[in-house]
């Protein structure tokens, strides 16, 4: 791996421009990717990898609890 490097000026500008645009989530799903996400079925062990995690979000304490 390289040493520290020093960004150039043109980089800092660079940077500096980007970090004052607007950032969102992107556009609504169209309508046709919608009616895709509907047809599509979900792997059994996926659906319970995935309730098995909710269920131990919801009984989580401390500082890793979501929302806190």
């Amino acid at each position: 791996m390289a040493g520290q490097t020093r960004p150039s000026d043109v980089t800092r500008e660079e940077e500096a421009r980007e970090a004052k645009k607007g950032h969102d989530a992107g556009g609504e799903p169209t309508a046709e990717e919608e009616a895709a996400a509907e047809r599509h079925d979900v792997d059994p062990k996926t659906r319970e990898g995935y309730e098995e995690m909710l269920e131990r979000g919801a009984h989580q304490q401390g500082e890793g609890k979501p929302g806190v």
